[in-house]
């Protein structure tokens, strides 16, 4: 995949994430054999449980309120993005910060991502 494939593909990711379409850029963009990690927990390995984690977190989110890009990076099947979140979950609260997400690619879709919360 070049650069400018991920690049196309991030932004349609970026803009689902950002419209509150989360789930067609998740079923569009990540690979089957997908892994997804929350900064040094232990990843989440495959689609089908990360569908369940990822709808779940939504249906637990009682406010939504900002999924702010503030840039992203594109190297040789690696990708960045810096968000800012705020939101309201039934369990933990208000939550408004930074975080990075890093993006593995392979086979035009999105093999590994980590979630680093920098605050």
């Amino acid at each position: 995949m070049t650069r400018i494939e991920i690049e196309n593909s991030l932004r349609e990711l970026n803009k689902s994430i950002m419209t509150g379409n989360m789930m067609d850029g998740f079923e569009k963009f990540y690979h089957e054999n997908v892994t997804m990690q929350e900064n040094e927990l232990p990843p989440t390995v495959g689609k089908e449980a990360n569908r369940k984690r990822e709808l779940q977190f939504l249906a637990d989110v009682t406010a939504f309120r900002k999924a702010e890009m503030k840039g992203m990076g594109i190297g040789d099947d690696i990708s960045f993005v810096a968000w800012e979140f705020d939101y309201t979950h039934k369990d933990w609260g208000v939550r408004n910060y930074p975080q990075v997400s890093v993006q593995h690619w392979k086979d035009g879709k999105i093999i590994h991502e980590q979630f680093i919360y920098t605050r």
